[in-house]
């Protein structure tokens, strides 16, 4: 049985897929509010659904039933202010769920971010040593929340102090992909500008501030949530293998290209226009993110990334295209 937080978010329905599709048994913590959340939940079999408020009573009762936790929930939003909320939620929930897994020998799988590297200034190496963590400057209290649990959990493997038996951070690049719809302004571009491609109006991009990037020349690493699943259902089948990952392609991309890739998938012709970027992030926006993804290689896993073109092709034909789209 696997307990997954955040189960009904974006990254975490799609894992609740692939594990019930696989006839595992799933549990879901999560707030389910008042919006479409369910709907990323409603095709699968669920061995239960808990709040976060109830999740230490329900462990008390059936925590010895699970194999591992999947620990996704979180405030994802970049720009979120509330940073109370965040250390609640990003900071302090983790640290409980790393504190139970290490009591009752659990074993752990948490959601780091892509955030923790800043404006990329010190690279994208996913080096756990606690000197090279050190160097990583977030520039968002999200990525900083995220920063603190993997130096804690590099802290602790360094002092030798009791920790779950398999535990492993996943640094998140740019994912896009199914159950993502929930999300408002934090979706895909993809996501965002599917109807409007479809209606023949412009896919609108953020203008470049620096003179090296071309307008829709800033670079991401654009992962398909589908291989960000791979990953974890590899980690899943192979306890012996813990650490601090990234999770990316190792190929950064255009936005111009993730464009192009949506205008293709719906054989239109493309139509960009550039807007203003939002004055509050002007001097927080990544230029330039780019995967390493040695040391994930390096640990066993050799499953092939999706190409940016397969990947938006597969998620706007077998989901965006569909009358229901999720997952």
């Amino acid at each position: 049985m696997y307990l997954i937080t955040g189960g009904a978010g974006f990254i975490g329905s799609n894992l609740v897929a692939a594990l019930a599709e696989r006839g595992e048994s799933v549990v879901v913590c999560d707030w389910l509010r008042s919006d479409e959340r369910w709907r990323n939940l409603a095709k699968h079999e669920l061995a239960d659904i808990v709040t976060p408020e109830e999740l230490p009573g329900w462990l008390t009762q059936h925590g010895q039933a699970l194999s591992a936790v999947l620990h996704l929930g979180a405030v994802s939003a970049t720009t979120e202010t509330d940073v109370d909320l965040i250390v609640r939620r990003n900071v302090r929930a983790t640290l409980d769920l790393l504190a139970w897994c290490t009591q009752h020998g659990k074993r752990l799988i948490y959601a780091s971010s892509a955030a923790t590297y800043g404006d990329g200034g010190a690279g994208f190496d996913d080096d756990s040593d606690c000197d090279a963590l050190a160097r990583l400057r977030p520039m968002n209290a999200y990525g900083w929340s995220k920063h603190i649990v993997d130096r804690r959990m590099a802290r602790l493997a360094l002092a030798g102090a009791p920790l779950p038996p398999q535990r492993v951070g996943l640094k998140f690049f740019n994912v896009y992909g199914p159950n993502e719809y929930h999300k408002g302004g934090m979706r895909s571009l993809v996501a965002q500008n599917f109807e409007r491609v479809q209606r023949r109006e412009p896919l609108r991009l953020f203008r470049s501030y620096r003179p090296e990037y071309a307008d829709g020349g800033q670079l991401r690493d654009f992962i398909y949530v589908k291989d960000c699943v791979e990953v974890m259902l590899w980690l899943i089948d192979t306890p012996g293998v813990s650490g601090l990952f990234n999770v990316g392609t190792g190929a950064a991309r255009s936005w111009l290209d993730l464009a192009q890739a949506l205008f293709s998938a719906v054989n239109r012709a493309p139509l960009v226009e550039f807007i203003d970027m939002p004055r509050e992030l002007i001097d927080t926006y990544q230029y330039f993110t780019q995967a390493r993804m040695e040391r994930l290689r390096a640990a066993g896993y050799r499953r092939p990334f999706t190409t940016l073109e397969a990947g938006v092709a597969d998620y706007v034909q077998g989901y965006l295209l569909r009358r229901d789209p999720y997952r």
